[in-house]
């Protein structure tokens, strides 16, 4: 998918003088775009232009776009040498950035220059329309609010600029910005390489609370809130936990009085669970698993129980969180009425488990690992085999990148030891654990939310989003089946697809038939599901779990990696020395980080879902059918962004223009 163009003629300024032609080029990266008004200014040798306006609706400054308009100057500006951008502050409840590409400009025009508005040519790379550009601006930051001034892009060396002073004042002003920013940047490293705990809050905001993306920014500002910690059940980078609460289970005996203050006067414990209101979060699977050192020291890990209440404000709130799988004296139920310190000491060590059932089970294992196996089975079929046609752009870089992870991430005393509580035994440990406690069901979207009981869930957008995507892929893959496969006999009679199938039952749940995973397909509608389930979880799902590791985890105490003191056993016990001794050590923050900063952004060529060559099918059926599923795409995209557009805290992760196509990071 390319980036789209719209060239909007806003019109030129006063009559005379020498008119250019300026093109205003909007980045594609999420949150891009902006509705606040934009001014601009080109400066030449001659001088300054007035003033040009680019006001909202008329700009229509979105991600991806580029804008045409006119700046008239009433006298020659002679050589240009500076563009002054000047973005107007806007009041919202949404953080309002904009990223500006790049600003080009052609000019002066000869008269019976129409500034080629209306050229009606699509260039869908996006460059600049119809003519050549006189000097390009090019910006690549984003704008707050408040005037950014951009030379022109000819490269020069300081001598070669010495024919003008404003040039020369401009370099040196921009050399003092970037100084002072790297300086800022050194600063925040050398906080994340000093050993030991962090000594205070303001430490952690100043070395980890710098700029970042919009979402990683609602965080630090959030992160103590129980709406938002329960919240990020639903759109976090690991949606897929969370389960309606018919029944307590009898290792987490919470009582009503327990949870009364948090339900208010006019219901009860029992009541909001007949209602459907009560869920929970369940981390058994890492009850005894073993835990790494880190710096020398030893780490360590909770496997919590979490209920949550969907409060008739529509909020998801914590009520009651026990740090054990084994209730008694020394393992309490931590309540939101304890303390603040006793509350955000509990949910932090909730938040330490979800991060390493995420990283190990949702991301590693559900993901990559299994889709390695898909990937291995469908290069074993024949070329020409309609399966290999429709997967091959879905296992794209897939062995590459878990070779990578092998190497570096799970190797003795790479990151996952060094960051990570469990390491790379306890890891290992886990991802076989959650292999044999895999089902079938909780790949498929509509049975896994159907079972879990979260179907009716309000603001769950990534049960919205992946539903959505999920019938776009299974409307394609039914077109498909049916092409090659008129009837459940062929299904069942093409050996080279039964032997496919049965390599993945082999391999990806070690033939446990428990799961649920079919070692053979015997009619069409089970071909369908097996391969739209293939599809989802070698893009979509790894979208949804990977994408936004960085945004959730920048802020460290939101997303710990690892915790460097046991749980607490008495509620008296919690303090706020307490908890920054127990948050993972600078070291082990930085390495993390730096990790996640890198795979949570696709590298090299990205390959949007539905992008795939039309080269991958043969004949002229199956391209009809990837068109359709392309604008079906593109009408769910543009619903997200629309939605999105609306929101405090945003979910763009599973945007098919942002979901790729393959485990390719």
């Amino acid at each position: 998918m390319q980036a789209e163009v719209e060239l909007v003629l806003l019109g030129p300024g006063t009559p005379g003088g020498e008119r250019y032609r300026v093109r205003v080029t909007t980045g594609s990266q999420w949150g891009g775009g902006t509705l606040a008004a934009v001014t601009l200014s080109l400066v030449g040798t001659g001088g300054q232009s007035p003033p040009c306006h680019l006001d909202w609706p008329r700009h229509r400054l979105r991600p991806g776009t580029t804008v045409v308009t006119e700046v008239t100057s009433p006298r020659p500006l002679g050589t240009l040498l500076l563009l002054r951008l000047w973005k107007e502050p806007l009041v919202s409840l949404v953080p309002d950035r904009w990223f500006c590409a790049r600003v080009t400009v052609t000019g002066p025009l000869r008269d019976g220059d129409t500034g080629g508005g209306d050229t009606g040519d699509d260039d869908v790379a996006g460059d600049d329309v119809g003519d050549t550009p006189t000097a390009t601006f090019p910006c690549y930051r984003w704008l707050e609010s408040g005037c950014l001034e951009l030379r022109e892009g000819t490269a020069r060396t300081p001598r070669a600029a010495a024919w003008e002073p404003r040039l020369l004042q401009q370099r040196q002003e921009e050399r003092k910005e970037r100084e002072e920013a790297f300086h800022q940047v050194r600063v925040r490293l050398r906080g994340l390489r000093c050993g030991g705990s962090w000594r205070s809050f303001e430490d952690l905001q100043e070395v980890l609370g710098g700029p970042g993306t919009p979402i990683s920014e609602y965080v630090v500002q959030h992160w103590r809130d129980d709406a938002f910690f329960g919240e990020q059940y639903l759109n976090g980078v690991n949606p897929v936990l969370l389960r309606r609460c018919s029944r307590l289970p009898p290792n987490f005996p919470v009582t009503p009085p327990m949870v009364a203050p948090s339900l208010g006067p006019h219901t009860c414990l029992q009541r909001e669970m007949e209602g459907g209101r009560l869920f929970l979060a369940d981390y058994a699977l890492l009850e005894g698993l073993p835990t790494g050192r880190g710096g020398g020291e030893p780490q360590f890990l909770a496997a919590p129980l979490c209920l949550l209440w969907l409060s008739p404000r529509r909020q998801l709130l914590p009520v009651a969180i026990q740090l054990s799988q084994h209730p008694g004296p020394e393992a309490p139920i931590f309540l939101p009425g304890d303390g603040c310190w006793a509350w955000a000491l509990a949910k932090l060590w909730v938040r330490g488990a979800h991060f390493t059932l995420h990283e190990a089970v949702t991301h590693l294992l559900h993901t990559h690992f299994l889709g390695e196996t898909f990937a291995m089975a469908t290069h074993r079929l024949p070329a020409c085999h309609p399966v290999y046609q429709l997967l091959l752009p879905h296992c794209r870089f897939t062995f590459h990148i878990n070779i990578l992870a092998r190497d570096s991430l799970l190797s003795p005393g790479g990151i996952i030891d060094k960051a990570t509580a469990v390491g790379r035994e306890g890891t290992l440990e886990l991802v076989a654990r959650a292999t044999a406690a895999l089902t079938y069901t909780e790949l498929c979207v509509p049975e896994d939310l159907e079972h879990r009981g979260v179907t009716d869930i309000p603001n769950y957008y990534y049960r919205d989003d992946a539903l959505e995507i999920w019938g776009a892929i299974e409307s394609l893959v039914q077109g498909i089946v049916a092409l090659y496969y008129p009837e459940d006999s062929d299904v069942a009679e093409d050996h080279e697809l039964q032997d496919w199938v049965g390599e993945i039952f082999t391999y990806a749940v070690l033939g446990n038939e428990k799961t649920g995973f079919p070692s053979k397909l015997c009619s069409c509608p089970e071909l369908v599901k097996f391969l739209t389930m293939i599809i989802f979880c070698c893009s979509a799902r790894h979208a949804a779990v990977n994408s936004g590791q960085y945004d959730y985890a920048a802020w460290m105490p939101n997303t710990p990696g690892t915790l460097r003191r046991p749980p607490p056993r008495t509620k008296e016990e919690a303090t706020a020395e307490l908890l920054l001794e127990t948050l993972p050590s600078p070291d082990a923050t930085g390495a993390l980080l730096a990790l996640l900063s890198v795979v949570s952004y696709e590298g090299g060529e990205p390959r949007p879902l539905g992008s795939r060559p039309q080269e991958h099918f043969s004949g002229a059926a199956p391209r009809r059918l990837l068109g359709s599923f392309r604008h079906r795409l593109a009408a769910i995209s543009h619903r997200i962004q629309r939605r999105n557009a609306g929101l405090a805290l945003p979910y763009p992760y599973l945007d098919p223009a942002c979901v790729q196509e393959s485990v390719a990071i």
